[in-house]
């Protein structure tokens, strides 16, 4: 590995730690830094390795993240369009998806030098929002697609049908369908069950339903979920990854599958997951 993109939480303050360490490394190991445009302002003008992020013609051979889960949801786009792994150096809370820290940048850059590490393939969700039978937008999450009710008090009528069949009519503030990965996020708040974030499935859970009997469920990777608004002048949102998309009216109709895209995330160390969770969500001893 030789060449780096280099990718930031903009609200971080202390800059300065990181590109002292990134010149360290660039000058011990011959290594190559690249930014972004989208984040021009935030590095030093002796950092002057910065690439367009909408048309990346450097081979990266890695991206290195620096921030919390949120950043590394908003570096997906670089890293599809580079095919280039994701290495997640935490500076947030809680830092599910990261798997270095600063105070351990150095020694996970030696790693990566070495081979000592794996790649771990995170799927995505492929969304299709239409509108009269018209796709109106359509996205990647990596953590989730979210229909929610937004500013109104009144909720939503969502019914939902897998691969055309009916499955559920329900009154509730929205839906969250998420991927493996992200039902340690929202989802999980919302009652949602944890998956392995190597697992292939989609898993669906219900925004405060107004019947209890309706709970989360869990389906097929191979599965075409498709949500339809119905009964209801609700100007809703749909949300991918914590960003709002797109307005939602009624009659709107939602499509998620599993996308043909993966992004590939660099494992350093032998932690499994289940010890992840146990560290990070004091989950049992």
């Amino acid at each position: 590995m030789k060449n780096f993109g280099v990718y930031l939480n903009p609200s971080y303050t202390k800059f300065d730690e990181i590109f002292n360490l990134l010149r360290q490394l660039q000058t011990e190991y011959g290594l190559t830094f690249y930014g972004f445009k989208s984040q021009q302002e935030i590095f030093p003008s002796a950092f002057n390795h910065v690439l367009d992020d909408t048309d990346i013609k450097i081979p990266l051979d890695c991206i290195l993240v620096f921030g919390g889960d949120g950043t590394i949801l908003r570096a997906k786009n670089i890293a599809l369009q580079t095919k280039a792994p994701i290495l997640g150096i935490n500076l947030g809370y809680l830092g599910f998806l990261s798997e270095s820290t600063l105070a351990d940048l150095k020694k996970s850059v030696k790693d990566l030098l070495r081979n000592k590490y794996k790649l771990q393939q995170r799927m995505l969700l492929s969304v299709f929002l239409k509108r009269d039978k018209k796709v109106i937008y359509q996205g990647l999450a990596l953590n989730d697609a979210v229909i929610y009710k937004g500013n109104s008090a009144r909720m939503m009528e969502i019914r939902m049908y897998n691969s055309g069949r009916f499955v559920v009519d329900t009154r509730c503030d929205g839906v969250i369908a998420s991927t493996p990965t992200g039902s340690t996020a929202y989802s999980l708040s919302a009652g949602g069950p944890i998956l392995s974030p190597v697992m292939k499935a989609i898993v669906v859970s219900p925004l405060n339903p107004h019947i209890l009997s309706i709970r989360p469920m869990v389906f097929q990777d191979k599965d075409k979920l498709t949500f339809r608004i119905a009964g209801t002048d609700l100007q809703g949102k749909l949300q991918i990854d914590g960003i709002n998309v797109h307005e939602l009216q009624e009659k709107d109709e939602l499509t998620v599958t599993a996308a043909k895209q993966q992004v590939d995330f660099i494992k350093l160390s032998n932690r499994t997951f289940y010890k992840i969770l146990r560290n990070k969500m004091h989950l049992g001893k």
